[in-house]
This record gives C-alpha cells, structure tokens and sequence, in this order.
C-alpha cells in the first residue's frame, strides 16, 4: 500500500507539472500577444495570478497565488518541529560514540566533495563563457529591483550558533541555528543516557504528528499546489525578463539539468555500485516537488519519506543526514552563483583570472550554506558574493538586479538540484555503514 500510494502520489505530480507547465506557456501566449499592459492581461491576472500581498493589488483576488502560498505556509509551518525532532531523534538512537563521529565527518565529507565538484565544473562552464564574449552587456534595458546588502560570509559561522534558544525556533530562515541546537540537545542525551527519558520520547511524539500532518497536507494538497504554483510562475516571469540574460539562462538551466539527470546518478553509482538509472527515477518526485515549491525545507518530508521507503536508506542515517542536508549541501545554489558572478562580471567590465575565480568558489561554499531554505534566497545571498569580490559598479549593480528578476525559474532548478544532492549523499554514507536496504531499492514498483 505504501509503494502504491508513492507511485500514485508521483505520478499526480507529473501530471500537475505538465499540466501547470502548459497553462503557464498558454498564459504567457496570452501575455505576449495581447500586451502586458491590456484590459484582458490585467484582469485574468488580477482574477489568477496577483501576489495579494504586493501594494496595488489590494482587491486583487489572486485564486493561484493564494492556493500556493496556503500549501507552502502548511509546510513551512512544522519545518522546525521537524528538523529539530529528526536531529535529536538520530543522535538520541546512535548508541555508539564513534560510530556518530564516523557518520557526522562521512555526511560532512560528502556534502563538501559534491559541493566542491559542482564549483569547479560550474568555474569551468562560466570561464569558458565568459572569455568566449557570452556575457557582455545584456543588462542595459532592465528595470530595477530590490535585493540585500552583502555581508562578511563568515558571519554564518556567527549566526550558527544562537544566543536566545526561544527566538532560533522562531525564525525559519534560520534553519542552521536549529540544527546546531538539534545536535547540541541529541549529543547531550546521548551522553546521559537512561538519565533522560521524557525529551526523546516527546520528540517521537512531536515527529509522527508532523508526519502524519505532512502526509496529509502532501496527499491531499500537493499536485493542485503544484500546478498553481507552476502556472503562476509561468504566468508572472514570462518571456519578458529571460530575453536580456538568454546566455546566463540557458547555460545555467542546462548545467543544472546535466549534474541532476547525471551528475548525481553517476555519483551514487562509485559510491554504492547501484544503479544511477534506478536512482534518477525513485527521486524523481522528489525533484519535481523541490522543483515545483522552490524551497527545500518545503520538500524536507517527502524527501525524508523517500529515502526509507524507495531508496532503502535507514531511518537513523536519513533522519540525520537530509535535515543537515537541506541547511548546508546547496549543490544547485553555488552553481547558480558562480555563473551568476561570472556574468555579472562579464557585463559589468571586470576582469576574472584564476585567482579570482579561486576566491568566487570559496565564497560561494560559504554562501550556500548561509542560504536559507526557502524560494528566491539564493539570488539574494548572491550579493554576499559580489560585495565580497569588489563586484559593485553601477552596471553590476544593475547586472545583479536582472538576476533578482529572472531567477525564480532557476531558483526552482536549482532547488531540485540541492534536494537531489541531499538524497544521493545519504545513500553514499549509508552504503559505507552498511545502513543501505538494497533490497528496497532494487525493487520495482508496479
């Protein structure tokens, strides 16, 4: 029953993306034929696709907004509970000191190797681009938009660790902050053993209701979400902004697909001898739904209940490795800020040698593992990178701000990519602990 109602729940989302993805080219037909500015656009945008919350749409009506920002709040609502609980949860139940040692630097190890693979082939990618003349001012129609101000990277060392426990479980988009108390707490108990009995027992409490929660709000919810939110998006972006950073887009869109269909498939088969086919088509509903929310924390549940029930990863690696996963392996987002920081140079007049291109790489694998895991964060932590390479000119500036405009299709790439790389780095430690059901993931589903 329950590989039955994983194939019924992604074969609805399949359905939903393709049917999301062709109303929204219908939307931009419309869009483009009839003018952005017509009576005929306005209304079926004010009716459909208005964000409610933005000045002027206040009798906006906005019917796919509302039913995609609902389903996002239902998810981003137990991602704390959740992250945390998991933590504690596997911490609490590897008895074994220093097998959890082994574990922690073997999930580390992984995140950072996929991490680094990924900067350098996206170095690579960028260089040659860049050097072939693909990004020369392409910015100089764009209007502006608002982004953040960049910051020392170091300082998500600083903001790892929280002063205040009560505002950390406040803040989602401080994601880090939790997992570090989660391993804090999950250390602790386990050095205490039989001492502590009621907080792990809580815990299990906490974590099958936001399972069962989830698992309704998924079933039920997930594949109409998921069509509003694509059609949306379709609806929203459009051609118009794609068209002055067609170079940046397809390059980015098109490395981004080769490290998800074979990038990581490749990767699971040296480190666990399995198929990459088999794995690429188990996770792909994970792919779709991180594709279709734009957010990570958002695909956390569905992610955890793949990797145990599809992959045959065990509970207690799963349970440690995709939470920890979702706030520091950003594979999608460093790809996109190395490339992005690559064009924002080339249409800004900046020169980029090996030196350089050294110093984006380690400021992007610190920059992605500061990003929250939420829709659009990534193209706004990517001003961490800029300030941090002297990138501020006017033109970058304007450069940087076609980046906040176009980049939601992308962010929805990249996050498939990140949640990907979570599942595949799991298998990988679970494989080298002989925590790996083979048998689960050879099997079929029918």
């Amino acid at each position: 029953m329950q590989k039955k109602n994983s194939r019924d729940l992604t074969v609805k989302m399949m359905i939903a993306m393709v049917l999301g993805l062709l109303c929204g080219l219908g939307a931009i037909a419309l869009r483009e034929s009839a003018g952005a500015d017509s009576a005929v656009w306005a209304t079926l945008n004010k009716f459909l696709f208005a964000d409610i919350s933005a000045a002027g749409n206040e009798s906006a009506l906005g019917l796919f907004y509302i039913i995609g920002q609902l389903f996002v709040k239902a998810l981003q609502l137990v991602i704390i509970p959740m992250v945390f609980t998991s933590i504690v949860m596997a911490m609490v139940r590897i008895s074994d000191s220093r097998k959890l040692g082994r574990i922690s630097s073997k999930t580390i190890g992984y995140f950072l190797l996929t991490t680094v693979v990924s900067i350098l082939l996206a170095a690579i990618v960028g260089i040659i681009a860049y050097n072939l003349g693909a990004f020369n001012n392409t910015a100089l129609d764009l209007a502006g938009q608002t982004g953040s101000t960049g910051s020392n990277p170091l300082m998500v060392l600083m903001n790892a660790v929280p002063n205040n426990l009560v505002s950390a479980f406040g803040n989602n988009g401080g994601v880090l902050a939790i997992v570090f108390s989660a391993v804090a707490v999950g250390l602790s108990v386990n050095a205490l053993q039989d001492k502590v009995t009621i907080l792990p027992k809580l815990c299990q409490e906490v974590s099958d209701i936001v399972t069962i929660f989830l698992s309704f709000v998924v079933n039920k919810f997930g594949p109409i979400a998921i069509f509003c939110l694509i059609t949306r998006t379709c609806a929203a972006y459009g051609i118009t902004y794609l068209k002055p950073a067609m170079a940046y887009v397809l390059l980015t869109v098109a490395l981004l697909l080769l490290v998800l269909i074979c990038g990581y498939g490749l990767f699971v088969y040296i480190t666990t001898g399995l198929s990459p086919v088999k794995f690429v088509k188990k996770v792909a509903k994970v792919a779709l739904f991180g594709f279709s929310t734009s957010s990570s924390a958002a695909t956390l549940p569905l992610n955890l209940q793949t990797a145990e029930n599809d992959l045959g990863i065990n509970p207690e690696i799963a349970s440690f490795v995709l939470p920890l996963g979702m706030t520091v392996n950003m594979d999608g987002t460093a790809i996109m800020q190395v490339i992005a920081t690559i064009f924002i140079a080339g249409c800004s007049g900046y020169q980029i040698s090996f030196g350089s291109l050294l110093v984006i790489g380690l400021l992007a694998i610190v920059a992605s593992i500061g990003t929250p895991a939420a829709p659009g964060a990534g193209a706004v932590i990517l001003f961490t990178i800029l300030s941090g390479m002297g990138f501020t000119n006017d033109m970058a500036l304007m450069t940087y701000s076609l980046i906040l405009a176009i980049n939601r299709p992308i962010e929805m790439l990249v996050t498939a990519l990140n949640v990907v790389g979570d599942s595949a780095c799991a298998m990988a430690v679970a494989k080298s602990e002989g925590a790996l059901n083979t048998e689960v993931f050879e099997r079929e589903e029918k």
